[in-house]
């Protein structure tokens, strides 16, 4: 089962992998095209009720496969508002086809006649609540009717996050639905076929483009709306702590704090005039001050711990206490990994070793990605935790879901890197689920090195990633 939005994220993932919008659309059609027939004999009446999105689009592709039937489609609205330039092109072929078409432009207008089959492909999975007009008028007049109803992917009127109905929702008889069902099907009173529509498999594992849909900005957003996160990093080391917060900066955050020893405070902050730093006493982290590092923390939304710490005996046995108190969602990067596995959290960790610190924690490896992603899935399920696995294929897994990266390139083994993707993936966590929070930041932090190593090439360094990792994150395209 998908959710609509998780559908829409499948579909640009598969775009992103070479395979269009246009051809999924032509394969949606085609289905429902093939549904149609089985419940209707040729040269009976189909009308084709269609909105101006891709659901309508989907039906418009399927009225060119139904040339055997009296058919006629309803478009509610005028074409130059069709919201796609697929179905705008497939509407377009429609007319100068000279197919039966009619433009509703008012609910008033609204004429289903008596079909002996009704196409629902107003509305797709991007829309909830109650239908406005004139979908309201066609949904209802539908529904008064005795011919037999095919709806495209989701009834109109149906929430395809949730399942839940609207009370002015189509009736459905059948239901062609793409890729995989869609949540609430199962429980209508219809006969539902998921079609293949041709979407790779893959489209669900790689990371890709359309996993940045997952990233919505307000832009009535107010400071702190997008994050606030707690870097605790700093003593032997000061580079990682303010790569790691520059990181969350630059990953979407809006506020950005680093608790780090005093002895290095002013170092630190020297980095960056965009740094607030929060010293506690002394030149490395021990358990003494975990209680005002806690009370720290719980005006954040995520906490990243580990950059530069160092790997003390007191400073571990700090970080074991930390974790065994903190409840809230933990990124654990460098020194900090190795306590993990011996940690009752209660807190949702996100944890990004590479494979050296991934064995060092207990897990296994291999040299094939598929079978590293099963080993990581595997040890994932043991933690009850969430790894972001860095390598040439970046592996990403709750134990549930199992997501795999490809961006980057050889330029990026450079020092700090990893700070920067801790960094990222905590600004990310701030907003989003952990697996979405490491699958996004891997990927980000890797095209973020290759357009800096397209820019100047192989000499980067961590900081390069810095300049161009929003752009990695906002823009469509490098």
């Amino acid at each position: 089962m998908i959710t609509g939005s998780e559908m829409a994220v499948v579909d640009a993932n598969a775009a992103a992998l070479g395979v269009p919008r246009k051809q999924l659309m032509e394969s949606s059609g085609h289905a429902v095209a093939r549904v149609v027939t089985s419940v209707a004999d040729p040269e009976e009446t189909v009308t084709i009720v269609a909105g101006r999105g891709n659901n309508g689009g989907d039906a418009f592709v399927a009225a060119r496969f139904l040339d055997e039937y009296d058919i006629e489609i309803q478009l509610l609205g005028r074409p130059e508002t069709i919201t796609t330039t697929i179905a705008r092109e497939n509407w377009e072929a429609l007319e100068r086809s000279e197919y039966e078409t009619t433009q509703v432009r008012d609910a008033s207008e609204f004429d289903l006649g008596d079909p002996d089959v009704v196409v629902d492909a107003m509305l797709g999975t991007g829309i909830s609540g109650d239908l406005r007009e004139p979908a309201a008028t066609a949904a209802a007049a539908i529904n008064d009717h005795d011919g037999t109803v095919v709806a495209v992917d989701v009834p109109s009127g149906m929430d395809a996050e949730t399942g839940t109905l609207a009370d002015s929702a189509v009736v459905a008889d059948q239901i062609v639905t793409f890729h995989d069902t869609k949540p609430g099907l199962a429980d209508l009173d219809a006969t539902v076929t998921v079609a293949d529509i041709g979407i790779p498999a893959v489209a669900e594992t790689f990371v890709e483009r359309g996993d940045l849909m997952r990233l919505d900005r307000d832009p009535a957003s107010h400071k702190g709306d997008n994050g606030e996160v707690l870097v605790i990093g700093g003593g032997p080391y000061t580079g990682a702590p303010a790569l790691s917060a520059q990181a969350a900066l630059r990953g979407g955050a809006d506020l950005v704090r680093v608790a780090c020893p005093r002895a290095v405070a002013r170092e630190l902050q020297g980095y960056s005039e965009n740094l607030i730093v929060r010293p506690f006493d002394g030149d490395h982290l021990e358990t003494g001050h975990v209680d005002t590092i806690l009370d720290l923390a719980v005006d954040h939304d995520t906490i990243v711990l580990g950059p530069g710490l160092g790997d003390e005996d007191s400073t571990l046995d700090a970080v074991t206490d930390l974790l065994g108190r903190y409840d809230g969602t933990a990124v654990v990067d460098a020194d900090a990994l190795a306590v993990v596995p011996e940690v009752d959290a209660d807190a949702d960790l996100l944890c990004t070793p590479h494979q050296g610190e991934l064995l060092k924690m207990g897990g296994e490896t291999a040299g094939d990605w598929e079978e590293r992603a099963a080993l990581v899935e595997d040890f994932a399920t043991e933690l009850s935790q969430t790894l972001l696995v860095k390598g040439p294929y970046d592996i990403v897994s709750d134990g549930e879901v199992t997501r795999v990266n490809r961006t980057g390139n050889a330029g990026m083994t450079v020092g700090g890197t990893g700070d920067v993707l801790a960094g990222t993936v905590g600004a990310l966590a701030a907003t989003q689920s952990p697996i979405h929070a490491g699958a996004i930041g891997a990927y980000a932090v890797g095209r973020a090195g290759d357009i800096a190593v397209e820019d100047r090439g192989v000499g980067l360094v961590a900081t390069d990633l810095l300049d161009t990792l929003p752009t990695a994150l906002w823009a469509s395209e490098p």
